[in-house]
């Protein structure tokens, strides 16, 4: 297929390194880390692997590395960078020993389990450089949580030499990064496994992790659509816009959006929580703010309502849990 010159161009963009990873680097490990919060629940379910040392990248020595294959998943939902992460890692990889193989497993963890696979080679790498969505390998919503399926994986690791495993996903996925890193760690098989956060729900966050690639930009396109209706109902001045974005159980995407784009109305389903607000009381503060602006003689707005809200209102999330009891019972069965 011939490339049109925007497709050129966009191949040919390198995205910014920091510093410390423009050259030959080397790892310094740091103060041993913790949870946030439930540190001695967590320690006893991940003996192994809690409390490893904070790792940081600095300047180093250029070295012989030995060859080491890895492998890459991608779990969960689509977000844009997940190709630029693993051409960053192909181009990494190759760059500390040309011997180096990269092997994507195809359609997420499922792959993993079920052996399917394909060695990414750089004439597949730059095919996908600087493209948005998962296509070049596929993802899943398989969950890593037997150890069955850890033992079916090590097989195809262990057949195809991998030393490394890098599942790109977000709180669910890394999760299952961090059961099946224990599992390892506890069998010493002596297989990495590294998590990468990927999400567009902002909830991957930390001191070391300001933001997850697919947050930001999701937000940014949200907010130039959002923008573009304000300019619209601005010029029109007689329509009210709802607009809907994702954010199931966290609303730090509609909270963003907010912030860039200043609508009349912001749901945020987490205060919603806190205050007790009945689905009453949330149609109420609508009604009156659109009553406050038709007082001004102002009949138009724009109110954004992160998707998950009505799972946050604590009678209907009261009544989902009851529910989910009864349908999880052997008497629904």
């Amino acid at each position: 297929m011939e490339k049109s010159a925007l497709q050129i161009a966009r191949a040919a963009y390198q995205p910014k390194l920091p510093k410390a990873l423009q050259g030959a680097v080397k790892v310094k490990e740091g103060a041993p880390t913790q949870s946030v919060d439930n540190q001695e629940e967590i320690k006893k379910l991940f003996p192994n692997t809690y409390g490893m040392p904070l790792v940081e990248f600095v300047p180093g020595e250029v070295a012989a590395n030995a060859k080491m294959n890895v492998g890459v998943i991608l779990s969960g939902g689509q977000a844009p960078g997940g190709h630029n992460v693993i051409t960053g890692l192909f181009d990494q990889i190759k760059r500390l020993n040309p011997e180096n193989r990269l092997f994507g497993f195809i359609l997420g963890p499922g792959g993993f389990v079920d052996h399917q696979y394909m060695e990414l080679t750089a004439d597949i790498i730059d095919e996908y450089r600087n493209t948005g969505g998962f296509d070049m390998i596929g993802s899943g919503r398989t969950k890593l949580e037997k150890e069955e399926q850890f033992e079916k994986g090590l097989e195809i690791l262990r057949e195809l030499d991998i030393k490394a495993l890098v599942i790109i996903g977000g709180d669910d996925s890394n999760t299952n990064a961090c059961v099946l890193a224990e599992y390892y760690a506890a069998k010493q098989y002596g297989v990495q496994v590294i998590g990468c956060p990927k999400t567009i729900d902002g909830d991957l966050k930390n001191d070391q992790i300001e933001t997850s690639f697919g947050f930001d930009t999701a937000c940014k396109t949200y907010s130039e659509l959002i923008g573009n209706i304000e300019r619209d109902g601005n010029s029109a001045r007689k329509y009210w816009h709802f607009i809907k974005v994702m954010g199931r159980s966290a609303s730090h995407i509609a909270l963003e959006c907010a912030l860039q784009t200043q609508p009349n109305i912001c749901l945020v389903s987490e205060e919603i929580e806190q205050k007790g607000m009945s689905l009453d009381d949330i149609v109420d503060y609508i009604a009156n703010a659109v009553a406050a602006r038709a007082a001004d003689g102002n009949n138009f707005g724009t109110v954004i309502i992160p998707e998950g809200v009505i799972e946050f209102i604590p009678a209907i999330k009261k009544l989902i849990a009851q529910l989910n009891d009864v349908l999880a019972s052997p008497e629904a069965k």
